[in-house]
């Protein structure tokens, strides 16, 4: 294992990491989190998987909440005792892959209808 990927973060820089890379995640108590907002019980699952597809790929795990409309993904390096490069990286790729809406690339890609029924997460922008 590297010592820089699991060398614990000053806690004095993260918060200023975090509204540089990380805008909607906020540190708090050796964590920092997000919550997804979700249309429904089967958004968050979707979510749900997605996090677990991602986290299990990095052999990092997150610590999950969930309710029928939202998910809180919580990080920290377990073996290091805080906060490290492995949870910036790994909340990086949760946020591109869960926040990707194809529709705005214009490419083949169209992303979910606008229609309700059809919506399963509540995007920030």
């Amino acid at each position: 294992m590297s010592a820089t990927r699991d060398a614990v973060l000053d806690p004095s820089q993260i918060s200023e990491r975090l509204a540089r890379e990380l805008p909607a995640w906020h540190y708090e108590d050796g964590w920092i989190k997000r919550t997804f907002k979700t249309n429904s019980w089967k958004g968050t699952l979707m979510v749900i998987n997605t996090v677990g597809h991602l986290a299990e790929a990095a052999w990092h795990h997150p610590d999950l909440t969930a309710s029928y409309a939202w998910v809180e993904v919580r990080l920290t390096t377990h073996s290091a005792k805080g906060l490290t490069e492995k949870d910036m990286a790994l909340a990086r790729k949760i946020e591109e892959v869960v926040g990707w809406q194809p529709g705005l690339e214009g490419g083949a890609l169209e992303g979910t209808p606008t229609d309700p029924r059809f919506a399963y997460i509540k995007y920030d922008k």
